[in-house]
């Protein structure tokens, strides 16, 4: 028996104001099965996290091509 999804979660590639993601969202919501479409808020914590996460790799990646 195969697993049961409730729901699905899009992460973009960037922050994107409102009025430019609404287009994305509306078409989200007129495919089948949508129920509804949310916006996630971007906070400092969110941003500061990613920031990090990004030198760690880039260090990361640095030690490999070094050696």
């Amino acid at each position: 028996m195969t697993d049961l999804i409730n729901a699905l979660i899009v992460v973009v590639d960037k922050d994107i104001c409102m009025d430019d993601i609404e287009p994305l969202m509306d078409a989200i919501k007129m495919m089948k099965n949508v129920i509804d479409v949310k916006a996630n808020v971007s906070d400092l914590d969110s941003i500061i996290a990613e920031r990090r996460a990004q030198h760690v790799l880039s260090e990361k990646l640095w030690e490999v091509l070094k050696s």
